[in-house]
């Protein structure tokens, strides 16, 4: 559904179920989703709801929560309404906990009494727009998932297998609160690549994975972009702007290069990370944010610890697990078979016959 879709356009030739036994507050929620062009079906018991979700399939539902023959919430709890169909619960004031109820039974909100009916429209829609998100967000992952899942593990790249299935068999029994994971390699090695397949077979693979290159960022602006900033903040601050951090939450955030970061960005990444807390520059408020944290570094850490580029308490908290990526020379025969896979990769994306690499390309590979 675009941004700027009208309610009569969405509506148009749907079907709601109106569960409600004032029959006042019943015509006047029919009269607005007829004005709409919605099919409207109106019971005033749960009798007659279960008769019409017998015959009929809709598209909608608003649901009082009291009824004469009882709650509203047995059709949930039945399983008679289908889970396409958006459900919104109406309840009077002090009805909260059967709205978390029928929330954790399939319906997508709940109105307290009394309430706007002008609203309901717009609240059916955005709940559209979220349900349409999250589609998005599960497709992207299995995408992702898909790609992952072809990289080649054989030979001499069986031990970077193990470490990686290591890493998410700890993720799984965790499930929450993830320890930052260090991946430590040369450049060329493969560490985002390796970063997104932790991420995808883990326990937040529906979750946004972020990727940051540290290095990209000039040092001024790289609280902005992890923290997010207020309007005003500063010069080009024009308009307030979320950070990385909050972007990636319940997610991961992948920093590449970070050892790029200067001293005092380290100090407030490693101040996150302590906290779960993020503050966005020119704002007085925390915000809190549940982030799994993926570094990889392409330089000796150790060396940068003693020479004071790098801070000793940071790498302690990155370092609570990691994986090492050789260099691809030490490899072997194995660089001559993940040519030959890749080649495989990209003639089968290309729609193209797999060319066979001669001996003299191969011998040069090794």
């Amino acid at each position: 559904m675009e941004q700027n879709e009208q309610p009569k356009t969405f509506f148009k030739n749907k079907e709601i179920l109106v569960l409600e036994d004032d029959s006042f507050l019943a015509k006047r929620l029919a009269a607005k989703f007829e004005k709409l062009e919605v099919g409207v079906t109106t019971c005033i018991n749960l009798q007659e709801a279960r008769k019409a979700l017998e015959n009929l399939v809709f598209d909608f539902a608003l649901l009082d929560l009291n009824l004469p023959d009882g709650e509203s919430l047995e059709l949930l709890r039945e399983e008679l309404l289908p889970s396409n169909t958006f459900t919104i619960l109406m309840t009077a004031e002090g009805g909260i906990q059967s709205a978390v109820e029928a929330m954790q039974l399939g319906a997508v909100d709940y109105l307290t009494k009394p309430f706007e009916i002008d609203e309901i429209p717009f609240l059916f829609m955005k709940c559209d727009r979220q349900r349409k998100n999250q589609r998005l967000l599960q497709h992207d992952s299995e995408r992702r998932k898909r790609k992952t899942a072809n990289l080649f593990f054989e030979g001499a790249f069986k031990e970077d297998l193990h470490q990686l299935t290591k890493i998410t068999e700890v993720d799984q029994r965790l499930k929450n609160n993830l320890p930052p994971l260090l991946i430590d390699g040369p450049t060329g090695s493969g560490k985002s690549t390796y970063a997104r397949w932790v991420h995808d077979h883990g326990p937040r693979h529906g979750s946004a994975f972020v990727a940051l290159n540290c290095s990209a960022i000039p040092n001024n602006l790289i609280e902005s972009e992890l923290f997010g900033h207020e309007k005003g903040a500063f010069t080009d601050a024009k308009n307030a702007r979320i950070g990385l951090f909050e972007a990636a939450d319940q997610g991961t955030l992948f920093l590449d290069e970070i050892t790029s970061l200067s001293i005092e960005a380290q100090a407030k990444l490693l101040l996150t990370i302590e906290s779960g807390m993020i503050r966005r520059v020119g704002s007085s408020n925390e915000i809190k944010v549940d982030v799994r944290i993926i570094a990889a570094a392409n330089q000796d850490l150790s060396k940068l610890i003693q020479e004071g580029a790098f801070r000793e308490d940071l790498f302690h908290r990155l370092d609570l697990l990691r994986i090492k990526i050789p260099i691809l020379a030490t490899r072997g025969k194995e660089i001559v078979n993940l040519a030959k896979h890749l080649l495989g990769s990209l003639s089968k994306k290309y729609q193209l016959d797999t060319p066979a690499i001669d001996p003299s390309s191969e011998n040069a590979l090794i």
